[in-house]
C-alpha cells in the first residue's frame, strides 16, 4: 500500500483517524497506531512483517543492556550486536544475491542462493533499530522501557516504507505524550496535500514522459533527446520522493509528531556539496552521525572516510554495481570541491555553478537509473554527442511542445518560489483579520483541490509507481 493510492486515501487513512481520535487516552491511540501501522506493513508484506517485528523487540533488549551497562563490555557486546543482527538481515535480504552472483563471475564458481523478496522498508527501519541503540550506548536518550512504545516507534507506518529516517531521540517524547490542536492537525492535512500533489501530478506525470526515451532503444535517440529525457527522470525522482517525504511529515502532524525535513530544493544549490546537504537529509544525518565521524571526520583519513561514506551510500540504495558507482561518482566531485573545485565553484557568477551542478546530477541520474552499465554508457554516449545521434528529432519536438506549460510549472516547483510567494502574500497580509481569512481559506481550499485532481488522476491512469518501494 502507498499513500498515492485510492485504498489508502479513502479508506485505511479515514479508518485510522477515526479509531484514532475515538479514543483520549495515549495508550489506546498507541495501540491504534500500531495495529493500523502493522496492518499497513502486512497489505504488502504479510510475512516479512515478523522480521519487522524482531528487530523491534531485538533492539528493546539490546538497548535495555546498552543503557544499564554503558561504557562496560556488556554494554559494548550489546551495541555490537544490534549492529550485527540489523546489518546481516538487511545484507541476508538485499545483497545475498548480488554477493553470490560477483563471487560466481570472480572465482568461476556455481554458487546458487535462494532469492526472497526485499521487505518493504528494511533498509530504513534497519538503520532507525540501530540508531536506537547507538544513541541510547551514548546517553543521548534513555532507553524505551516498554517494547510496545519501540515497536510502535519502528513500525509508524507514516514513515515506515520510505523514511525519512527519524530517530528514536526526535520523537522519544511524543511517543510518550503528544498533544494534537487544530492548527497543527489542518498544518498536517495541508502537507500531506502537498506531498500528494507533487507524487501524483507532478512525478507520474514526469515519469510516464521519462520512460518513453529511457526505456526504448538507446540507437534511436537524439542527443536533446535523451538530455530532455534523464531531465524528465531528474524530476520524477525529486518530486516522487520528496513527495513522499511530505505526506511522511503531514500524517506526523495529524497524528502529533513531528519528524524533520527531509529535502530543501536541491536543485538550486550552488555545489555537489550543497546539493546532497538538501537531498535526503535524514540519510546524510545518519552516515554523518555514524559513520563519518566515529571513522574520524575530516580530522583523520578524512578521503577514506568519505569515499567510505558514499560507497556505503551507493550500495545503500540498491545491490547492484550502477548504485556503487553513482556514489563513488558523488565522492569524487565533493572530494575535488574539499581540495580546490569549492574555491574556483565560489569565484564563477551564480548561474556558473548552477549550470554545473544541475549538469553533474544530470549525468549522475543515468547512473541511477541504467543498472545494465553498458545501456548506461552507451545512453551516456549519446548524451556527449559521441555517436550518429541526430541532434533533435521528430518525438523530442513533439513531447517539449506538448509538455511546455507541465515543464515550466515542474521546474518552478523544484524552487523555494511557490513557498515565498505563499508566506508573503498569505501569511503575512498587512491586517492580521485578512491573513487569518486567508489561511483559513486557502489551505482547504488548496488541499482539497490537490485531493480531487489526484484522486482523479489515479482513478483514470494507471502509471504510480513508487521509486523508492525498491529500498
Amino acid at each position: 500500500m502507498v499513500f498515492s493510492s485510492l485504498i489508502f486515501l479513502y479508506a485505511f487513512l479515514p479508518l485510522n483517524l477515526i479509531f484514532y481520535f475515538m479514543f483520549k487516552h495515549q495508550g489506546y491511540r498507541n495501540g491504534v497506531l500500531i495495529v493500523f501501522s502493522l496492518f499497513f506493513y502486512a497489505w504488502g508484506e504479510p510475512i516479512w512483517v515478523t522480521i519487522l517485528i524482531f528487530s523491534a523487540c531485538i533492539d528493546f533488549v539490546h538497548g535495555l543492556i546498552a543503557e544499564k551497562y554503558r561504557g562496560q563490555w556488556q554494554g559494548k557486546v550489546a551495541l555490537i550486536s544490534s549492529i550485527t543482527v540489523n546489518l546481516s538481515l538487511l545484507v541476508f535480504f538485499k545483497y545475498s544475491g548480488f554477493l553470490v552472483d560477483n563471487i560466481n563471475t570472480l572465482w568461476g564458481t556455481n554458487l546458487v542462493i535462494r532469492q526472497f523478496g526485499l521487505p518493504i522498508g528494511i533498509s530504513f527501519y534497519s538503520f532507525q533499530t540501530i540508531s536506537y541503540v547507538i544513541d541510547v550506548y551514548r546517553g543521548e536518550v534513555a532507553a524505551q522501557r516498554s517494547v510496545l512504545k519501540l515497536l510502535l516507534f519502528v513500525s509508524l507506518f507514516h514513515q515506515l516504507v520510505a523514511g525519512p529516517i527519524v530517530r528514536y531521540k526526535e520523537i522519544a517524547a511524543e511517543i510518550e505524550n503528544r498533544s494534537i490542536s487544530w492548527a497543527s492537525f489542518g498544518a498536517g492535512v495541508q502537507r500531506f496535500a502537498v506531498g500528494l500533489g507533487k507524487k501524483v501530478i507532478l512525478a507520474n506525470t514526469a515519469g510516464a514522459r521519462a520512460a518513453i526515451f529511457l526505456d526504448g532503444s538507446v540507437s534511436e535517440l537524439s542527443v536533446l533527446g535523451a538530455w530532455f529525457g534523464i531531465s524528465l527522470f531528474a524530476l520524477q525522482i525529486y518530486f516522487d520522493f520528496s513527495g513522499y517525504s511530505d505526506m511522511a511529515i503531514g500524517l506526523g502532524k495529524m497524528f502529533g509528531f513531528t519528524y524533520l525535513e527531509n529535502f530543501n530544493y536541491p536543485y538550486i544549490s550552488q555545489s555537489i556539496g550543497e546539493f546532497w546537504r538538501r537531498w535526503h537529509m535524514s540519510l546524510g544525518r545518519f552516515f554523518r552521525d555514524y559513520v563519518y565521524i566515529p571513522l574520524g571526520g575530516s580530522r583523520r583519513m578524512g578521503l577514506r572516510n568519505l569515499f567510505l561514506v558514499w560507497f556505503l551510500t551507493g550500495l545503500w540504495h540498491g545491490a547492484s554495481w550502477n548504485f556503487v558507482l553513482w556514489g563513488l561518482y558523488y565522492g569524487a566531485f565533493i572530494a575535488l570541491e574539499r581540495l580546490f573545485l569549492g574555491k574556483v565553484l565560489n569565484q564563477l557568477h551564480k548561474a556558473f555553478s548552477h549550470i554545473y551542478v544541475i549538469g553533474i546530477s544530470l549525468a549522475g541520474w543515468v547512473l541511477f537509473y541504467f543498472v545494465d552499465l553498458s545501456q548506461g554508457l552507451a545512453f551516456f554516449r549519446v548524451m556527449l554527442g559521441l555517436t550518429a545521434a541526430p541532434l533533435t528529432d521528430v518525438l523530442l519536438q513533439i513531447h517539449f511542445a506538448n509538455n511546455l506549460l507541465f515543464l515550466a510549472v515542474a521546474v518552478i516547483a523544484c524552487t523555494p518560489l511557490p513557498s515565498r510567494l505563499y508566506r508573503r502574500h498569505i501569511l503575512t497580509a498587512r491586517w492580521s483579520g485578512l491573513r487569518s481569512l486567508n489561511e483559513a481559506v486557502f489551505g482547504p481550499v488548496y488541499a482539497s483541490v490537490m485531493y480531487a485532481v489526484s484522486t482523479a488522476l489515479l482513478v483514470g491512469g494507471t502509471y504510480n509507481p513508487f521509486l523508492y518501494f525498491r529500498f
